[in-house]
């Protein structure tokens, strides 16, 4: 059952963050908005943060939620997240990040413009390195909706705060594979694309902290650590997307990640032969570079 009293689920996954979800919280205490739940999901932290969310549950300053899980990575936090969560919107706000002092006021007033038409699955904005200059310096594009991906198209390269119906997110959930520990972000909003566009808020909603630990930071890992998640990304994104040089490279690193992936995932998801044809080329030129 949807909640009746607030429009917005923020959503925190929590590994080991004990040092900085004193920030995070004070950024959403100092919300001039509080129609919204924390949601916060302990992926089976081993340093103090399940303590400290605890702890500020039991000050009720905010209306809160928290989980514990052992640990299963960001996706399997996120798919907890989405099934507890009773609001119309969800966004999530990683432990290193914290919002602007207009964040929620911001999101619920584009809402409300928005949400009546049905295409729209949500809403899209900056990232900041501070709340006056967005990440990398790079500006959405100037216009009032589009897909996620249409905007990178558009030469977006910068990062994205994600505000989505909920009602959506639970029909899009991450496959949970077992082993692994991730799975691309993409799998999941390509698939939204799809069906449905988001609507282009132009202002920086969450400002960055910039982790060495970031998922960025641990990309060859995440790969070797993650073949199936990553054989789920390439497949989705060599069948969808336009004939190009760049779809070929999705078919070569499918074809890379074929061999390392269990029987049951290769059965649901897969290349027709033609294509895989088309990608023997490149898969061949990586396997020479030892890259997948």
């Amino acid at each position: 059952m949807k909640s009746e009293t607030k429009k917005l689920t923020v959503f925190t996954p929590v590994y080991n963050r004990a040092g900085m979800l004193p920030d995070l919280y004070e950024s959403l205490l100092s919300q001039d908005n509080k129609d919204f739940v924390w949601l916060a999901v302990d992926d089976g932290s081993t340093d103090d943060s399940l303590e400290l969310l605890n702890s500020y549950a039991l000050e009720g300053k905010l209306e809160m939620k928290v989980f514990h899980q052992e640990n299963g990575g960001k996706m399997r936090a996120h798919n907890r997240g989405v099934e507890m969560a009773e609001t119309e919107l969800f966004v999530c706000l990683d432990s290193d990040d914290r919002f602007t002092f207009h964040t929620v006021s911001d999101i619920l007033k584009q809402w409300a413009a928005v949400s009546g038409n049905s295409a729209v699955a949500g809403i899209v904005a900056n990232k900041g390195e501070s709340e006056d200059k967005a990440l990398y310096g790079e500006e959405l594009p100037p216009v009032s909706s589009d897909t996620l991906s249409g905007l990178y198209e558009k030469g977006f390269k910068g990062e994205t705060t994600l505000i989505y119906r909920t009602e959506i997110l639970k029909k899009h959930l991450f496959p949970e594979i077992e082993g692994e520990k991730y799975v691309p972000e993409d799998v999941v909003y390509d698939e939204i694309d799809r069906e449905y566009r988001l609507s282009v808020l132009n202002k920086i909603l969450t400002v960055c902290t910039i982790t060495d630990d970031g998922l960025t930071d641990r990309a060859a890992e995440l790969r070797r650590l993650n073949p199936g998640g990553w054989y789920i990304y390439y497949v989705n994104r060599a069948r969808y997307s336009a004939a190009s040089l760049l779809k070929l490279k999705y078919i070569s690193h499918y074809l890379r990640f074929r061999p390392l992936v269990s029987p049951e995932l290769k059965e649901k998801y897969s290349l027709s032969p033609l294509l895989s044809l088309m990608g023997i080329p490149g898969a061949i030129a990586l396997m020479i570079a030892g890259k997948r």
